[in-house]
């Protein structure tokens, strides 16, 4: 691809966000890139858990604001917009577990990709920002849904109103990374936990994150319900047994997805 990097290994793919000379800024290539890929990683068995990272040194810092048009007939605003919100949609569609990789700066639309995945994982060099009021423009890439799951309302206004840099330290503060760790041990630390998750049963953890993800939008009855239909879900599996039998023999199970 043209702008990110794709590689598998032993149930996980790794994509990097390739445009270094940017700071890794999205442009259109890169949106579709990202959009196909998603799509692709969420219907594939063989996908076991997904890391996102950028070159260079830095993460993302969003949109590429000033990248040139695409030679096309000029697009609606909003239709535009909803290409991007597609991006947006289709990580939040992919059933494996994400870890974002955060070094250096992840602001506007590359803050809430990272915030978008299911665990962050930041450089004690990374910086984040919603950027966007210093543009001119308002949240997006889900970050009006995302952040205020992520650290209360009021903090959100906050970030998103005054749109400031903050430190990885600050950023764990508050709740919006899983573990800040040195820089030279960040891609020892995330292979560690990609590892864990490729090796974890693949339905039941799929189903756990979408309940998760739902569970600001349920009831707690409705949440019951799904916990057993998931449930049900799982001792129809070849998983379930085969972790009750590696219990008993004393040895780590072999999780099939299936």
């Amino acid at each position: 691809m043209e702008t990110i990097d794709v590689q598998r290994e032993g149930g996980i793919v790794t994509i990097t966000l390739n445009r270094p000379e940017k700071k890794n800024a999205a442009n259109g290539t890169m949106w579709a890139e990202l959009l196909a890929t998603f799509r692709e990683i969420g219907s594939s068995s063989a996908d076991r858990a997904v890391v996102i990272t950028g070159a260079g040194g830095a993460f993302c810092s969003g949109a590429d604001l000033w990248a040139p048009a695409d030679g096309g007939p000029p697009r609606h605003q909003l239709s535009a917009m909803r290409h991007i919100t597609d991006v947006a949609l289709a990580l939040h569609r992919i059933p494996q577990p994400v870890i974002a990789k955060v070094r250096g700066v992840a602001v506007g639309a590359g803050c809430n990709l990272a915030f978008g995945c299911d665990l962050v994982v930041a450089s004690d060099n990374a910086r984040f920002s919603e950027i966007f009021s210093k543009r001119g423009l308002s949240l997006d890439f889900g970050g009006s849904w995302l952040l205020p799951r992520r650290v209360g309302l009021h903090r959100a206004k906050e970030l998103a109103f005054f749109a400031d840099i903050i430190d990885a330290a600050e950023a764990e503060r508050i709740g919006l990374v899983n573990r800040v760790v040195p820089d030279a041990e960040l891609d020892a630390f995330v292979d560690d936990w990609a590892e864990r998750l490729a090796a974890a049963p693949p339905i039941a953890i799929a189903m756990s994150k979408r309940m998760l993800d739902n569970a600001m939008g349920v009831t707690f009855e409705q949440a019951l319900e799904d916990e057993g239909s998931s449930q049900t879900v799982n001792f129809g599996t070849k998983d379930t047994p085969e972790a009750i039998k590696a219990f008993v023999e004393k040895r780590a199970p072999v999780f099939e997805g299936r």
